[in-house]
């Protein structure tokens, strides 16, 4: 068996920075919410998810990012994505390229939590 995901995670004095590689689909996403969801609890709660070397999100994956936004805004933070052309395709499918604040960098992601 193989691991569809895979990730670093670098904490900043102000926020999470979480690289991470593979498909965010069915199989990976129950794991993926849970540890970045516990990560939002414990602090900082500004998160950047760069999610430039992701290959594959389905609707389970997109399902996971609503609710850690949700969960990152609920404690008083944000959750900013970096994203890929072929991310950013899927989530405008869906048209949540606001409400999941889709960045093109982890420059611009960051200046957007200073800024908040």
């Amino acid at each position: 068996m193989t691991v569809s995901l895979r990730g670093t995670r670098e904490v900043k004095e102000n926020c999470q920075i979480f690289r991470l590689t593979g498909l965010l689909d069915a199989f990976s996403e129950p794991t993926f919410r849970k540890v970045i969801g516990k990560c939002i609890e414990d602090g900082p709660h500004d998160v950047v998810l760069v999610l430039s070397q992701i290959d594959f999100v389905d609707s389970s994956g997109l399902g996971a990012l609503v609710q850690l936004v949700k969960k990152a805004q609920t404690a008083g933070g944000s959750l900013q994505i970096v994203t890929n052309p072929r991310v950013t395709q899927t989530v405008k499918l869906v048209r949540l390229e606001k409400f999941l604040s889709l960045q093109p960098s982890v420059e611009e992601a960051l200046a957007n939590i200073k800024g908040s």
